[in-house]
């Protein structure tokens, strides 16, 4: 399974369908025959609220989800 963290981190089938906000921060992807779901939230640094300026790493947590999607 830590083939799967490194498939989200090298994803680039971004279309404006699959991404119509130009987020780059959810998609799915199907490995060895199961469907996965993945998405990056943008936290404070408590992880209490999101971040105010998630593109700001001094201020910003990523936390990355990454699930089976019959599990959603």
């Amino acid at each position: 399974m830590t083939q799967l963290p490194d498939r989200v981190q090298r994803y680039s089938e971004f279309t404006p369908d699959n991404d119509p906000y130009s987020e780059r921060d959810f998609d799915a992807f199907d490995h060895a025959g199961v469907r996965f779901f993945w998405k990056i939230d943008y936290f404070d640094r408590s992880l209490t609220f999101g971040s105010e300026d998630p593109a700001d790493p001094a201020r910003t947590t990523r936390v990355l989800t990454l699930m089976k999607a019959e599990e959603y």
